[in-house]
């Protein structure tokens, strides 16, 4: 037997990594996506400049993670590395991380504490807020060799980004210009990303990170899409989390229609009560499938919100999860046209009992890289992934609830996914 990567090799087929000047949006418009915007290396170089160099909040830390002066983390703004520093002062900083001098990365720790940068290649060093502070040598050695005269270290920190942070969550744009966080959020994002953030003080539970290998656009389609949740995971419409027949909507922000909430209020039974008609649609519900530890699907209603579940995609770089009483975040990180890198953070509040933190941790078996609900999404995105980098058909459709875009109160609609796509056009030029 041998293997699809043995036979035909990873690579991408030549017609879909063209150069832009030769690719056009087919004539259907939003009901049908060209394969070559998860393919092509221009298309993904484009995407870095104007979507996350551009006019876009990217999330970058939680406060919380960065709790006294002198913590840092290692994050991203797409695939660009940055730091998040807490200074002596209190305040948070976002610079690049990348030496002044060379380019060499600074910091390779994933997070920690210090009390300054020093770059690894020539030990420049940096203060918590990115201004240079120190150059070996800066004056040569007898005399000899060293700066100019004129060398002043005020020009010559790192790049600082702009930040803004909302109840604890950090977010950072290289443009100057971008609108204020609760404008760009919506009230319709921001009505359920409060009920999580609502300014209780957060306690890091744990971290995953994983490759996932697809498109990083991906990810925004698999939480705007809640058609493939009633059909592809057996654990959610088994046990009622979000199955066609609940309460449930796809939440669309009224702004440009980036952002997206999926929500689904939970059966108050522990088994889903499912008709036969929509079984007969459903080939993951399994009649007989059962918990052994029933506690792994008990809601502590701790919110005000209509919702048991609400899955959370703020463009362009953040998912805020909030299934049932698991909560956490999932930072996308993209790694070229073809693989994304996904850094999670999962947290409780600092008022949780230990009680709560173990159900919290139990619960977390839903999600994650292995999680009962995660493993089978990462698998299904890698396959979509290689079919489209293999194959010679070049489009794929998006019919579902006709033409329309924004918020649906139906599950069998790919309105959000349109609306997604309507705003990647502009920002793009396609």
């Amino acid at each position: 037997m041998y293997s699809s990567e043995v036979l035909f090799g990873a690579q991408t087929l030549p017609q879909k990594n063209r150069s832009i000047a030769d690719l056009e949006w087919p004539a259907e418009g939003l009901q049908t996506i060209p394969d070559w915007i998860y393919t092509s290396e221009e298309i993904y170089a484009r995407e870095v400049e104007r979507i996350f160099r551009g006019k876009t909040w990217n999330f970058v830390a939680l406060e919380a993670e960065i709790p006294s002066p002198g913590d840092f983390k290692r994050s991203y703004v797409g695939p660009i590395p940055v730091i998040v520093s807490r200074g002596e002062d209190g305040s948070v900083s976002v610079f690049e991380n990348r030496c002044a001098h060379r380019g060499a990365e600074l910091c390779r720790e994933s997070r920690g504490s210090v009390k300054e940068f020093v770059c690894p290649y020539h030990q420049w060093s940096y203060d918590l807020k990115g201004n240079l502070q120190g150059v070996p040598f800066k004056r040569g050695v007898n005399k000899q060799g060293g700066m100019p005269r004129d060398f002043d270290n005020k020009q010559h920190g790192l790049l600082k980004l702009t930040i803004a942070c909302r109840n604890g969550v950090v977010f950072a744009s290289f443009d100057p210009e971008t609108e204020d966080l609760e404008t760009y959020l919506t009230p319709e994002i921001i009505k359920d990303f409060d009920a999580v953030f609502g300014g209780k003080k957060l306690r890091i539970l744990g971290f995953y990170k994983n490759e996932i290998p697809c498109n990083w656009k991906m990810y925004h389609e698999n939480l705007k899409d809640p058609y493939h949740a009633t059909l592809l995971h057996s654990f959610l419409v088994v046990f009622g989390l979000l199955v066609a027949g609940n309460k449930s909507a796809m939440i669309v922000d009224s702004g440009v229609g980036r952002h997206g909430t999926m929500a689904s209020a939970k059966s108050d039974t522990l088994y889903a009560k499912v008709t036969d008609e929509n079984k007969k649609e459903m080939r993951s519900f399994h009649e007989g499938m059962q918990l052994r530890d029933e506690r792994l699907l008990d809601f502590v209603k701790e919110f005000e919100s209509e919702w048991s579940v609400t899955m959370q995609t703020i463009w362009p770089n953040l998912i805020v999860q909030r299934e049932m009483n698991t909560l956490g975040v999932r930072h996308i990180v993209p790694n070229g046209p073809n693989s994304m890198i996904m850094l999670w953070t999962m947290f409780g509040y600092e008022g949780d009992d230990d009680e709560m933190v173990r159900h919290r941790l139990r619960q977390g078996n839903l999600m994650g890289p292995a999680g009962f609900l995660g493993l089978e999404d990462n698998e299904a995105m890698k396959f979509v992934q290689e079919g489209m980098r293999r194959s010679v058909s070049e489009r794929n459709i998006l019919k579902l609830d006709g033409d329309k875009l924004g918020t649906a109160d139906s599950l069998i609609s790919e309105a959000a996914i349109r609306s997604m796509y309507k705003h990647y056009r502009e920002v793009m030029g396609l």
